[in-house]
Formats: structure tokens, sequence, C-alpha cells
């Protein structure tokens, strides 16, 4: 059996207006390191939706697409296409195998997005998902209260960096999106 690739660390913050989603570029293939560089952050909709990914990144893509398709379906609405996935997710047999997950943001919404048809409107506007996701979101709740005065891109950088440097699966190559 082939070890899947997987590992990562996406977090994405609303704040002051503005909305920024980041992730490392780190990709593992059981213990080693299979690619440093991976985009795991994407921009749709023109510009006006951001979505990232952690899992396995052939099912993080197939759920990417599913969600485009969803957004185009629903007029940009961004929880709409959110629900509507999450309950394909959860009951369509093809798409239940998948093992990722995503979190979606528009200037109006953050959401993480699961297998399960969670769709959840994190508290204090921050998501983070993937194997250092719980160092992000620490970092940037912690950036939210005592360092307000940064932009929301800043903190998602900080915040990676900071879980770049406790999680052996998070690297310091970062893609960040911002709307």
């Amino acid at each position: 059996m082939q070890p899947k690739i997987h590992a990562t660390t996406v977090v994405g913050i609303r704040h002051n207006g503005h909305v920024a989603l980041g992730a490392d570029g780190q990709a593992t293939m059981g213990n080693t390191v299979a690619k440093s560089n991976v985009r795991k952050v994407r921009v749709l909709m023109g510009g006006k939706v951001l979505a990232g990914f952690a899992g396995s990144t052939a099912d993080a893509f197939t759920l990417i697409e599913r969600f485009e398709e969803k957004l185009n379906a629903y007029g940009g609405n961004l929880k709409r296409a959110a629900i509507e996935l999450a309950k394909d997710w959860r009951t369509d047999r093809y798409l239940r195998k998948l093992e990722a997950m995503l979190i979606v943001a528009s200037k109006e919404d953050l959401l993480l997005v699961s297998g399960t048809g969670d769709v959840i409107e994190p508290d204090a506007d921050v998501a983070a998902i993937g194997s250092g996701g719980m160092y992000a979101q620490s970092a940037a709740l912690a950036l939210k209260k005592h360092a307000s005065s940064l932009s929301a891109e800043e903190m998602v950088r900080e915040s990676l960096h900071i879980a770049a440097d406790v999680c052996i699966y998070t690297n310091h190559n970062l893609v960040v999106e911002t709307l």
C-alpha cells in the first residue's frame, strides 16, 4: 500500500473588513517531504472567493472543483454553495470517501467545510485546518486579541510561521491570498 500524500496547515482570518487565507507549501508522503511548494489556496469567482484545503491532494482538488460548481450554480452565494457541497459530500458514495477539509471565504463569510456534513462559521473569524492547524489557530487568536493593529494578511503570515516553527508537517513556504 502506497503512503498517502498529506499534511499541511491552512489558516483564514477576517479582520477589519478584510479576509486573508494562507497555507504552507509542504506535502508529506509517510515520513518524507514529497514537495515543499504545493499551492493549497485558490482564488475563485473572479477574485471574490478564497478556498484552501488540507488532506489528500487529489481529493481536495476534486472538492474545490465541486465547490466552484456550487458557487456558480448558486450565484456566488458562499454559504449556500458550502452547505450544498457538504450535503453532497456526506451523501454521495464517491464523495463520501474523499479525505480532505476546506476553508472557504468571502469578504462577508469565513467557513470550515468537512466531509461529515459540517459547515462551521468559526468564532472570532479565525479558521484553521491541517496538521498544524491548531498551532496556527492559537497564534491567530492571540494576534487578533493582542495585535489588532496588524492586517489580516500579516496575522495569517505570522500564524503560519509560528505553526511552521513547531509543527514538523508545516514549512515556511507560504501562499497567502487576500480579499
